[in-house]
C-alpha cells in the first residue's frame, strides 16, 4: 500500500508508546526499534516497524539519526509583549520573585506592556516564538493567558492564541489563566478580582479555552479562591489545572487531587502528602526546571515524586521570566538538576506531556493512527539529547505528516 512519507534506517526509533501515563519504571521504556522505519499516509502514522516495504512519494534516510515523537510543551505563557532582562541584576542582588512582583515588576510589568499591545502585534510576536520552538522540535504547545488580567485583555489574549493555532504549523492548546496575579488596580481587594473572574471572565471565554488554571500561591491566590475559580471553570467545560506549591507549600497539590485537576505544575515545595494524593488520583505533575534555573530557586524533587508513583511531565514554562524555547535544554536540566534519567525525561516531554493537555490519543508517541508529529535528530542515540547541552540537534520536523523543518531550517 502506498504512503506519502517513509522514514527509514533510523539508528533508534523511539515510539514511546503507552495507553496510559507512564509512571515509575515505565518511564524508562521508550519502545525503541533499532534500524526502525515509519510510514505516513493522510497525515497520520500508517506503519511503524523495523523494515517497511511501501511505495512512497517521499523517502527520508535517517541513517545514523534518532527518530522520535515531536516534543509536547504542556506549560507556556507565550503570548505577551515586552521583556524583563533587567530583572536579572535584581535576582543577582538577592531579590525574590515575590519581592520583584510586589514592587511592580514581574507579571505586573508584562501586564502593562501586553495591555497596550494590539492583536496584530501579539500574533506577530507569537508566530516568531513558535517558529523558534518548532526549530527546536516542539510540535504542540499549550499557551496560557495571564498577562491581561481584565475581561477585555484576557479575551484579547485568548483570541491571539486561537489565531496562532490557525496560522502556525504547531498545534496550540489554549488555557485561561486570568488568575495569574491580582492586578495592581485590585491590589487591596483580591476577593473583588476573584469575583470579576467568576462573573465577568469565565462566562465569556468558555468557547475560547480548553483549560482553566490558577496561580495558587502565598500573596497571589489562596486555596479557597483557587477552589472557587477552578470549580466554576468546570461548569463552563474548562478542565482544571493549577500552579501549585512553587514558592511556598500552600496545599496546592492537595487541592489538585480534591478538584480533579488534569495536572498540577511547579510543585517545588509540595508536601509528601499532597504528592501521594496526586499519585493516587492520577494527577500529572508538570515539572518546570527552566523556571528553577532562571529564578535561581530549588528544583522539584523529581526522583522522589517518580518513586511515589506520580506521573511526571516536563515543560518549558516559556515566559518573560524564563525565556527557554528548547525542550532539549529542559530535558538536560531535568537530568542534571532533578536526577531524571534521559529516558524518563523523554517520556515526560512526549507522552506524559500529551496526557497533561488531554491530547494523548493524537500525539506524544509514534503509534499507528496518531498524528505524524515526528523528529529526526542529529544524534547517534537518545542519551545524546541531554548530553549535547544547549545545542539544537533537530535536523527534520514533520508536523501532521508534512515536513516543516528540513536541514535545521523552517521549510516555507
Amino acid at each position: 500500500m502506498k504512503s506519502e512519507l517513509l522514514i527509514k534506517n533510523a539508528i533508534q526509533l523511539l515510539t514511546v508508546k503507552s495507553d496510559k501515563t507512564k509512571v515509575k519504571g515505565e518511564m524508562e521504556d521508550l519502545g525503541i526499534i533499532n534500524d526502525g522505519a515509519i510510514a505516513v499516509r493522510n497525515n497520520r502514522i500508517f506503519r511503524v516497524d523495523k523494515k517497511i516495504k511501501t511505495d512512497s512519494k517521499k523517502i527520508i534516510d535517517a541513517s545514523g539519526k534518532v527518530v522520535m515523537p515531536g516534543f509536547v510543551d504542556c506549560h507556556t505563557h507565550l503570548v505577551f509583549s515586552g521583556s524583563r532582562e533587567n530583572e536579572l541584576k535584581m535576582k543577582l542582588k538577592g531579590k525574590t520573585y515575590l519581592e520583584i512582583l510586589e514592587s511592580g515588576g514581574g507579571i505586573h510589568f508584562t501586564v502593562n506592556k501586553t495591555r497596550k499591545a494590539d492583536i496584530k502585534e501579539l500574533v506577530a510576536l507569537g508566530l516568531r516564538r513558535l517558529d523558534e520552538m518548532l526549530l527546536n522540535g516542539t510540535t504542540t504547545v499549550e499557551i496560557k493567558t495571564g498577562y491581561g488580567l481584565n475581561p477585555k485583555d484576557e479575551i484579547k489574549c485568548l483570541k491571539v492564541i486561537n489565531e496562532l493555532n490557525k496560522r502556525h504549523a504547531a498545534d496550540i492548546v489554549p488555557t485561561f489563566l486570568g488568575a495569574h496575579a491580582v492586578p495592581l488596580e485590585f491590589k487591596n481587594n483580591p476577593d473583588e478580582y476573584t469575583d470579576l473572574i467568576l462573573n465577568k471572565m469565565l462566562p465569556r471565554i468558555k468557547n475560547l479555552a480548553e483549560f482553566c488554571d490558577v496561580f495558587c500561591e502565598k500573596n497571589v491566590f489562596t486555596i479557597e479562591q483557587a477552589r472557587k475559580i477552578l470549580n466554576e471553570g468546570k461548569k463552563f467545560g474548562l478542565t482544571p489545572k493549577i500552579h501549585a506549591d512553587e514558592l511556598y507549600c500552600t496545599g496546592g497539590a492537595e487541592l489538585a487531587s480534591e478538584i480533579g485537576c488534569v495536572s498540577a505544575d511547579h510543585l517545588l515545595r509540595a508536601s509528601d502528602k499532597g504528592i501521594k494524593k496526586m499519585a493516587e488520583k492520577g494527577v500529572i505533575g508538570v515539572l518546570l526546571p527552566g523556571t528553577s534555573f532562571t529564578t535561581m530557586e530549588k528544583y522539584a524533587d523529581a526522583r522522589k515524586y517518580i518513586d511515589y508513583g506520580l506521573p511526571v511531565a516536563l515543560a518549558s514554562d516559556f515566559n518573560p521570566n524564563c525565556w527557554v524555547n528548547n525542550m532539549g535544554f529542559i530535558i538536560a536540566l531535568a537530568c542534571y538538576n532533578m536526577k531524571m534519567t534521559p529516558a524518563e525525561a523523554i517520556s515526560a516531554s512526549t507522552i506524559n506531556a500529551a496526557f497533561a493537555i488531554g491530547k494523548e490519543k493524537e500525539i506524544g508517541s509514534l503509534e499507528v493512527g496518531k498524528k505524524a508529529d515526528i523528529l529526526i535528530l542529529n544524534v547517534p542515540n537518545y542519551e545524546s539529547i541531554p548530553y549535547k547541552l544547549g545545542m539544537n540537534i533537530v535536523d527534520t520536523v514533520i508536523k501532521n505528516g508534512k515536513v516543516v523543518v528540513e536541514n535545521g531550517r523552517i521549510k516555507k
